[in-house]
C-alpha cells in the first residue's frame, strides 16, 4: 500500500517506538495524529515533522477518550486508515514484589489500552471497507522469562488478541499486524525497576547486547503492513529465539531459569517505578 495521504493514529507517540512510527509515517506522506499521555512529549515528536502531523493528549485507559480521537480523525478525513496501538509500560523485578496496583496498571495500559483502540477503530474500518490495525507487543509475547512476569502476561494477550482478530478481519478487508521486537533503543530500557531489577542489562543480554534501532523497526513495520504480514519479529536473532522456543519450550524455560538466577545475583534493592513507553 502507499502511505501517502493515509490517516493514522499512533498511541504512545511521545518517545521510543511510537515516535519512530510517527517519523516513518510522516516521511511516507501520511497524516498522523501523535498521541501520548504526556502532551508535551507528543508535541516534541510533532515538532520535527511536517504540517501533516498533529499531537493530542491521550490516556489509552480511557475508552471514551480513545473513541473521541478516532471520531475526530473520521470527522476531519472521512476515514481512518491506520491505528497503531503502541502505548505500554513494563515492570521488571521479582514477581512477589509487584503490588496489585502495579498489576492493574500494566493490565489497564498494555491490554485494555489495545482493546480500547480496537473497539474504537475496528468498527469504523469495517464500515469503510478497509484499514489496518497494528498492535505493538514484544518478544515477551512469544517467549517467557521471569522478572518481567506481568509484562509477559500482557504481551502474550496482545499477540493472541491480534492473531484472533486477524482471522476475522482480513477476509473483511481489514489488516492486523502484531509487532514483536526484542530490546529496542527506547526509554523503556531504563525504567520500570522493582527491587533492584537491572532492566537494560536484562533485555540487552537476552538479545546479545545491542538494542535494535527504533527508526529501523518503524520502517520494518511499514513494510510489514505493505505486505499484509500477520506478525513481525525483529531483529533476526529474536526470530531465531522464537523458533527455538517453539521447538524446545522446556529447554527454553530451563535457559530462562538459569538467566534469571544469574540476573538476580547482581541486583540491589530499589524502589519501583513504571516505564511508560512502547513495546
Amino acid at each position: 500500500m502507499s502511505f501517502a495521504d493515509k490517516h493514522a493514529i499512533v498511541t504512545g507517540a511521545g518517545s521510543g517506538i511510537g515516535a519512530a512510527l510517527c517519523r516513518a509515517l510522516d516521511l511516507a506522506g501520511a497524516y498522523v495524529v501523535c498521541t501520548d499521555i504526556d502532551p508535551d512529549a507528543a508535541e516534541r515528536t510533532v515538532s520535527s515533522l511536517s504540517s501533516r502531523a498533529r499531537s493530542a493528549r491521550l490516556d489509552v485507559t480511557d475508552a471514551g477518550a480513545v473513541q473521541a480521537v478516532v471520531d475526530d480523525v473520521v470527522g476531519r478525513a472521512g476515514r481512518l486508515d491506520l491505528m497503531f496501538n503502541n502505548a505500554g509500560i513494563v515492570w521488571g523485578g521479582d514477581t512477589e514484589l509487584l503490588t496489585l496496583d502495579q498489576w492493574n496498571a500494566i493490565i489497564d495500559i498494555n491490554i485494555r489500552g489495545v482493546v480500547h483502540g480496537i473497539a474504537a477503530a475496528y468498527p469504523q474500518m469495517l464500515s469503510q471497507g478497509h484499514g489496518h490495525i497494528v498492535n505493538t507487543a514484544s518478544m515477551a509475547g512469544l517467549t517467557a522469562a521471569g522478572q518481567v512476569t506481568s509484562y509477559v502476561a500482557t504481551k502474550h494477550a496482545v499477540v493472541g488478541m491480534s492473531m484472533a482478530l486477524r482471522s476475522e478481519a482480513v477476509p473483511r478487508g481489514v489488516g492486523v499486524l502484531v509487532v514483536c521486537p526484542a530490546a529496542v533503543e527506547t526509554p523503556i530500557l531504563d525504567k520500570g525497576a522493582v527491587g533492584g531489577f537491572v532492566g537494560r542489562d536484562y533485555f540487552l543480554q537476552a538479545q546479545g547486547g545491542k538494542p535494535y534501532d527504533a527508526d529501523r523497526l518503524a520502517r520494518d513495520t511499514l513494510r510489514a503492513i505493505d505486505r499484509n504480514k500477520a506478525i513481525l519479529v525483529k531483529p533476526t536473532v529474536a526470530h531465531a529465539q522464537w523458533l527455538f522456543a517453539r521447538a524446545a519450550p522446556a529447554l527454553m524455560n530451563r535457559l530462562a531459569m538459569r538467566f534469571v538466577t544469574g540476573q538476580r545475583s547482581h541486583q540491589t534493592n530499589g524502589s519501583p517505578s513504571p516505564a511508560a513507553d512502547s513495546g
